[in-house]
């Protein structure tokens, strides 16, 4: 079975146990993100064991106008699961939650054009969000596979360089890389609540490469408790089919996508995250009626008496199944 372990794991034991030999590994950064044939320990993987007892939230309350609003309390939020008020045991405004966050970044022949200026884009964004000795993030590029560039780390100058260094070229991976990042990474601290989970996407949302499909790579996103947010390089002005798909993942996971008409908008869209990642409020309930059947739950939060604030968050979650 030692040959089996997924890339992800081999990769971060190497990087701990032989920093001396950093140099060497330099060459071998970018390891694929390649699945082997389905066996009864991928199958395995794809467990998680949950806090049965709680569910949580993390979402962005807005006015109409997009100005965040965060002045609220406990008392003005109502959490209803599958049409049913739910008790709130935990409330809590979060502005400091160590970030776990991914950058994918499409390295398809599809944004060659772009993608010097996307480069620059996400180096500015993680200059500016991640905080050495409490955030990590990790850097992964997708074409005709998903390739893990560098590994969860606070190490701000080792990301940005693996972003300068990146190269377009191939197809397009998208629904494999969110798959394997979300279970081979963003899951790997606990408990779930203690840390926010963030992936920021840049591609124009085609895929035809991927083992997973849409759904199954929400999924797991929906499981590892991660909030999208994408960033389209469709610069066409008109919506195709994979701006639709980005959409897709941002609404469904309580995160924006964003659709800069120029190149020069993308650092408008990555202050924007940047901001929102800031201001966010925290919730945990325990679900009443408490299920495990291993289904998918609908969950929705308003804001009492409040007709004109927005409220995203991610739009259910799936329970154990015990």
């Amino acid at each position: 079975m030692a040959y089996n372990e997924n890339i992800f794991s081999m990769k971060s034991r190497l990087l701990k146990l032989a920093p001396v030999f950093f140099g060497v590994l330099c060459a071998l950064v970018a390891q694929p993100l390649d699945d082997k044939t389905p066996t009864q320990r991928e199958k395995d993987q794809n467990r998680f064991t949950l806090d049965v007892t709680r569910v949580n939230l993390l979402f962005t309350v807005s006015d109409k106008k997009g100005r965040f609003v965060t002045d609220l309390g406990k008392d003005d939020f109502e959490v209803v699961e599958n049409k049913k008020p739910q008790n709130i045991l935990e409330f809590t405004a979060e502005s400091n939650l160590p970030l776990r966050l991914a950058v994918l970044i499409d390295t398809s022949n599809s944004i060659r054009d772009r993608f010097h200026f996307q480069q620059e884009a996400a180096t500015e964004f993680i200059n500016s969000v991640v905080r050495p000795h409490q955030d990590k993030a990790i850097v992964v590029s997708f074409d005709t596979a998903a390739e893990m560039v560098t590994d969860l780390t606070d190490n701000i100058d080792q990301l940005t360089a693996s972003i300068r260094d990146l190269r377009p070229g191939g197809g397009t991976s998208l629904y494999d890389a969110i798959f394997y990042t979300c279970r081979d990474k963003l899951m790997l601290d606990r408990p779930l609540h203690k840390f926010r989970r963030a992936m920021v996407i840049l591609s124009d949302g085609e895929d035809n490469q991927s083992r997973y499909s849409r759904d199954q790579a929400l999924e797991m996103a929906q499981k590892a408790d991660v909030v999208i947010y994408t960033i389209s390089t469709n610069i066409t002005r008109t919506e195709t089919d994979g701006d639709k798909v980005l959409k897709y993942f941002a609404q469904e996971t309580g995160g924006l996508a964003f659709f800069p008409f120029k190149v020069q908008d993308l650092e408008q869209s990555f202050e924007n995250i940047a901001n929102e990642l800031r201001h966010q409020y925290n919730v945990l309930y325990r679900p009443d009626p408490l299920r495990t059947d291993g289904l998918y739950h609908t969950v929705s939060i308003r804001v009492r008496g409040r007709k004109d604030v927005i409220v995203r968050a991610r739009r259910g979650y799936y329970a154990p199944k015990l």
